[in-house]
């Protein structure tokens, strides 16, 4: 059972929607209340809340892709090194591998 928001946005299946939506609906009750309690006006107050909710979805929305994007990066350049280390580890294109006076003469 899946939930759509908006009827396209699939909040269990898409990183970082539903954590955007929970900050936004916490975002929209923090500057919905305090309008109201600052102005005591309710539909200027709800005019806030929705616009808190938008900025604070999309604010999380971008923060939460951009660490899931450095996340990703991080974790193929650890893949690729990690496949190198055992591809090279032995030879003579092995970094760590010291090479002694002999070794250096045959190449």
């Amino acid at each position: 059972q899946s939930f759509k928001l908006l009827g396209f946005l699939d909040v269990r299946s898409v990183p970082c929607a539903r954590e955007s939506v929970l900050y936004g609906s916490l975002g929209s009750f923090v500057v919905g209340l305090g309008h109201f309690l600052a102005t005591s006006r309710v539909r200027r107050s709800c005019d806030f809340a929705v616009g808190g909710f938008i900025c604070t979805m999309l604010g999380y929305w971008f923060y939460c892709r951009y660490n899931l994007a450095q996340h990703r990066i991080r974790q193929r350049m650890l893949k690729e090194g990690m496949r190198n280390k055992i591809l090279f580890e032995g030879s003579s294109l092995d970094p760590e591998r010291k090479q002694t006076g002999n070794e250096r003469s045959d190449s």
